[in-house]
């Protein structure tokens, strides 16, 4: 057995992402580091992505907790928040008064709702009125959960991706909800006008009355409990007359002759905000390490005033920018457990020493192999072996990292690389789209040097799926790329009648890259069991969508495996 200095590490945060990162180091090296994590909540890790789900009803609270760390060398200090970081003793000071001394120390600390300074909207101690939620912690969900008992009528601020998802969710526990959105289009960031359209139409199909252009302006509190909300809508400016207002909407004054926009109320008892999120940067700033929109990280992710302390998910902020998806915070803790792992030095052995070999689920990298698709929501495994994106000076790929999808019942939603009103036309990419809007559908794909580098596609799921496929794989596209539009037009293959039909290498689990043979690996003869699968291999721990698909295939394993009764 080789003997060991273990390396202390104290990971600052304790939701997806610093999670993650314990995870991917015990998987690696358990007896390498001893790991202390410091939690703010006190709870254990929960997958912040299924929030919305929760509030839909869909998923119960007790479905999204993750898994503790599992290893002799990991203490989780639950409801513990990191007070200070003393670079020059290496240590961090607790709340609780306890001091961690450390080797390594890991920002995790995510981000903060950003709430809007508008009137209404704080109480005198600094809170928020009864009935006005932000939707980004496990409390805020309950909270949400349980004010629609009593609030027939509901707005959402906010017409991004977690404001869809709400707005959809509370729709479909019977509320009437209006989405107010200040820009013209939904999803401005990742949506054409045309594409933002055909979405706006499928909300409104699910009972969401959106309204866009609209600004609010005030929140209204009678009692200490919200009442309404005072909303600005600039869209009367062009428009000319409003029209009739749509119901719990109340009109403050009718606009005078001109483009003057006019104000209205908007009555609930449940508003929910989803306006972005504000990285939370204030134990690094009080460090002394440089802070920016985030914790400024070079691409090896250590703070460039301190390599002994990094930053990873929401709170970091990489030169090649963060976009706050959960798939981007993965692959960093994924990245950043190689490079620790790369700086343990074993102490000599006194015995020989034991060749060891990685978790086969793993599939750690090889010389010349593609980048990762193993951790990253949303992403497919290349067929083969994986390996990590190399850290250098010149960048990381993030292909992969930046697919987005939209939970919002039927109403399928994905985006990812090159897509949005934003984006810069360059001569080598080639866009095309197929507008559908009675069908509720648009596609647009973007193609440069023969491979997908960027798509957008609204109203169906399975052309989604395959685009994204196509994107994460790198798999050279057609001579004729309409080909990729024409698809979900064609007559669909007959499914496989059976997983024993599925290749070894078919995605399953989607979020972190498990495939039929990597569930397949998981269940040794008499230990066909869905939690050992998810244990093994992180699967249905992403969006949840593949947990049927698991245990489906959990079950024909273990019918595969029980003895064919000998005949009579």
């Amino acid at each position: 057995m080789n003997l060991r200095v273990p390396v202390k590490v104290v990971v600052v945060g304790f939701g997806m992402v610093g999670s993650r990162l314990v995870d991917e180091l015990l998987r690696r090296e358990p007896e390498a580091f001893d790991i202390t994590v410091l939690g703010s909540e006190p709870y254990e890790p929960y997958n912040r992505v299924l929030l919305s789900d929760v509030v839909a009803g869909r998923t119960d609270v007790a479905a999204i907790t993750m898994p503790l760390p599992d290893g002799a060398r990991v203490s989780v200090r639950r409801g513990v928040v990191a007070a200070s970081i003393d670079r020059g003793a290496r240590v961090v000071h607790a709340d609780d008064g306890t001091v961690h001394p450390y080797d390594h120390v890991v920002l995790a600390t995510g981000a903060a709702a950003r709430i809007p300074p508008i009137p209404g909207l704080r109480t005198p101690d600094g809170g928020l009125p009864a009935g006005v939620h932000a939707l980004r912690t496990l409390d805020d969900a309950r909270e949400i959960v349980a004010a629609t008992v009593n609030s027939p009528r509901a707005v959402v601020v906010g017409g991004g991706v977690l404001g869809l998802e709400a707005a959809v969710g509370l729709a479909g526990r019977g509320l009437n909800v209006t989405l107010l959105h200040h820009g013209e289009g939904l999803m401005e960031r990742q949506l054409v006008t045309e594409a933002a359209d055909v979405v706006r139409a499928g909300l409104e199909g699910q009972g969401v009355t959106v309204r866009p252009n609209s600004l609010s302006s005030e929140v209204l509190v009678a009692g200490g409990r919200a009442v309404g909300i005072r909303v600005r809508d600039n869209g009367a400016a062009a428009g000319g007359s409003a029209g009739a207002a749509p119901a719990g909407v109340v009109p403050m004054g009718a606009a005078p002759s001109g483009p003057a926009p006019r104000d209205e109320v908007v009555a609930a008892r449940l508003i929910v905000f989803s306006v972005g999120t504000i990285p939370e940067t204030g134990l690094a700033a009080a460090a002394g390490l440089t802070t920016d929109r985030g914790v400024v990280v070079g691409y090896d992710l250590a703070s460039p005033d301190d390599p002994r302390v990094h930053a990873i998910g929401d709170c970091a902020q990489p030169p090649n920018g963060s976009r706050g998806l959960v798939a981007e915070g993965w692959d960093q803790a994924r990245r950043l457990a190689e490079y620790l792992v790369s700086l343990v030095e074993p102490v000599p052995s006194l015995v020989e020493p034991v060749e060891t070999r990685p978790a086969a689920h793993l599939r750690l990298p090889g010389d010349g192999a593609q980048p990762s698709m193993a951790v990253r929501l949303g992403a497919l495994l290349t067929s083969g072996a994986t390996s990590s994106r190399a850290q250098t000076d010149q960048g990381i790929d993030t292909r992969g990292t930046d697919v987005v999808k939209v939970k919002a019942g039927p109403l399928s939603v994905t985006t990812m690389g090159v897509c949005g009103p934003s984006r810069a036309d360059e001569p080598a990419h080639r866009s095309i789209r197929l507008a559908d809007p009675r069908a509720g559908r648009f596609i647009e794909v973007v193609v440069s040097d023969g491979v997908l580098v960027g798509a957008t596609c609204v109203g169906d799921a399975r052309v989604a799926a395959d685009l994204t496929a196509a994107y994460t794989r790198r798999t050279p596209t057609p001579l004729d790329p309409a080909f990729l539009l024409l698809t979900p037009v064609m007559a669909a293959a007959a499914p496989a009648s059976s997983p024993e039909h599925m290749p070894e290498d078919a995605v399953v689990c989607r979020c972190n890259g498990v495939t039929k043979g990597d569930i397949a690996g998981a269940c040794p003869p008499g230990a066909h069991s869905v939690e050992d699968v998810v244990r093994e291999t992180r699967a249905t721990t992403g969006c949840g969508s593949c947990k049927d698909a698991v245990c489906g295939l959990v079950d024909w394993l273990r019918a595969s495996a029980e003895p064919i009764p000998e005949p009579a």
